[in-house]
């Protein structure tokens, strides 16, 4: 069986076409279009006809790219450059009425319980209590789990692009001033998230999500063309000493590091104040670079739960209900329980 799935981001649209054996995607193909959609977004938070129309474009050539390689419509999804825009009806109706394409939006909390789930089935069961930490360009997931979904999930509109454009404006390098005001902001949004992470003592605590991969890279861990089984680390206190490095630097200077792109060097200092934070309050010392994430969390739950589950998340936040009356997303997974350790 052979599925792909197209992710609208706020930095790039992207494209995996995956062959399905015993339930585990295996990637086949990938693409990528870089948009830069949150850069777009006028002072009114809309994306406007200019950036709608590159998306369409964008997403118009991953469709064809999907039927190339033999795979379906792909499962098409938008996290929080579009979820938040006051224009998301006109640019979900443009996308459909020119492409044919259903793009659905992922509520926050939502995308945290896929990314746990995508997170907890590459880590394993003996990676025991789990924490999730993800840095997207509009907002941060976090969550918590002891089994396969999470227990706890949140989504805090901390993404590195948006406190970038908050905080730091123009400046670059920002003034100390502004970093200490950012610091203080996501120190305020994450206070009773971190002390929810604190109290149920995670064993493992893992990253994911673009930023997350350039910072650890930053710190000392191995590139990307080692392949996704290398164990990769961010440790905090390395972490600490990247903010110092990268507070010094313009973003054309920054660009020139180690792992972090041109695209993403303007945002990587908020990125990194923000991991920092969360780790700190949240009283984690390292994290675990995961590769799994939202994409492989949503293959996994469509194969498990199947085209309703999919098609539900067009139905109203209100009325998206099982016969148990749970929300969609927290709905139990069907599938087999792990064996026993011995």
């Amino acid at each position: 069986m052979r599925i792909s799935v197209l992710d609208a981001g706020s930095n790039t649209v992207r494209l995996a076409v995956c062959d399905v054996g015993d339930g585990v995607p295996l990637p086949v193909h990938t693409a990528k279009w870089k948009l830069r959609l949150s850069e777009q977004v006028g002072a009114d938070g809309c994306l406007g006809e200019e950036a709608t129309d590159r998306l369409v474009k964008a997403l118009r050539a991953a469709c064809e790219m999907s039927r190339q390689w033999d795979a379906p419509e792909p499962l098409a999804f938008a996290t929080a450059v579009v979820r938040d825009a006051p224009d998301r009806p006109d640019v979900l109706g443009t996308v459909h009425s020119r492409t044919g394409l259903r793009l659905r939006v992922l509520p926050g909390e939502a995308e945290a319980r896929l990314t746990f789930l995508g997170a907890r089935r590459w880590m394993g069961w003996r990676s025991g209590p789990l924490a999730l930490f993800d840095i997207g360009g509009g907002s941060l997931e976090v969550a918590f789990g002891r089994g396969r979904t999470p227990d706890f999930a949140a989504s805090l509109p901390l993404g590195a692009h948006r406190l970038t454009n908050e905080f730091f404006g123009s400046e670059d390098p920002p003034s100390q001033a502004n970093m200490v005001a950012l610091r203080r902001k996501v120190r305020h949004q994450l206070r009773d998230v971190s002390a929810r992470i604190r109290w149920e003592h995670p064993h493992t605590a893992v990253a994911t999500s673009r930023t997350f991969q350039q910072l650890a890279r930053l710190c000392g861990a191995a590139p990307g063309r080692h392949g996704p089984f290398v164990e990769r680390v961010l440790r905090r206190q390395d972490l600490r000493r990247a903010i110092v490095r990268l507070a010094g630097l313009s973003a054309i200077e920054r660009a020139g590091l180690p792992g972090i792109s041109g695209p993403r060097s303007r945002q990587s200092l908020a990125g990194a104040i923000i991991g920092h934070a969360a780790m700190k309050l949240s009283a984690v010392k390292s994290l675990m670079i995961c590769p799994w994430a939202l994409r492989e969390g949503i293959l996994l739950r469509y194969l498990e739960d199947g085209a309703d589950w999919w098609a539900d998340l067009e139905r109203p936040e209100a009325t998206r209900t099982h016969r148990d009356g749970a929300p969609a997303d927290a709905r139990p997974l069907r599938v087999a329980t792990p064996p026993a350790m011995t």
